[in-house]
């Protein structure tokens, strides 16, 4: 995964509000946010360093409560989320967000000279439930990279669900996978590939910090 992906996907796992704070517009959301974790990212040297656990923990307290991770997943599995059964449908979810969250606290570490803008959302009062908060990734000296964040207004806020990076979906790419999963080894099969993904993950990530 290139530096400018991970930072993008950083920035997408920084979506973060308050369950208690008024709700503010998508694109102030986004903007207030990023520059909140920035900060902390540049005071914290354990976490520019790798420190997976207060990674993990920064994520648990400040990002997972607020993206809707059985919208995602659903969005994922496609058509075959409706014959999926009540228990199958848990494990996707729960398998699909520790997949999301062992790949993205990785993101954290790789944030340098690069700036965001955020492009004004104008949002039309009491109608708008859905938004897509346009911004551009600034690299000095690489061509700006476009990136549309998907959010839905829920009664805890607004919550993210989808990122398209050049207009390349996140959870469409992520369906292509599971749906050919799917077809070969059923709903059950694509579950065990997402646990054993997350198994060797968590193996990976305790090898380095045994190498430490």
């Amino acid at each position: 995964m290139t530096v400018i992906k991970q930072l993008i996907l950083w920035v997408f796992m920084c979506i973060v509000l308050d369950a208690h704070a008024v709700v503010i517009a998508p694109d102030a959301l986004i903007r207030n946010t990023v520059d909140e974790v920035t900060a902390i990212i540049k005071q914290d040297k354990d976490i520019q360093a790798g420190d997976q656990k207060k990674i993990l923990a920064l994520v648990d307290a400040k990002v997972l409560p607020h993206f809707d991770f059985a919208r995602m997943t659903q969005l994922a599995v496609g058509k075959y989320w409706r014959t999926a059964t009540p228990e199958q449908k848990q494990s996707l979810v729960m398998e699909f967000r520790n997949m999301l969250v062992r790949t993205y606290t990785k993101v954290f570490t790789v944030y340098r000279d690069q700036t965001i803008e955020v492009k004004p959302y104008k949002l039309a009062p009491d109608d708008d439930t859905e938004a897509t908060v346009k911004t551009l990734i600034l690299k000095p000296g690489a061509q700006p990279t476009l990136v549309d964040y998907e959010l839905k207004k829920t009664a805890d806020g607004w919550k993210a669900f989808d990122i398209s990076i050049e207009g390349v979906s996140m959870v469409m790419s992520y369906r292509g996978t599971f749906t050919s999963q799917i077809q070969e080894s059923g709903i059950d099969g694509l579950i065990k590939t997402l646990v054993d993904k997350n198994a060797s993950s968590a193996e990976a990530d305790l090898a380095k910090v045994g190498a430490k």
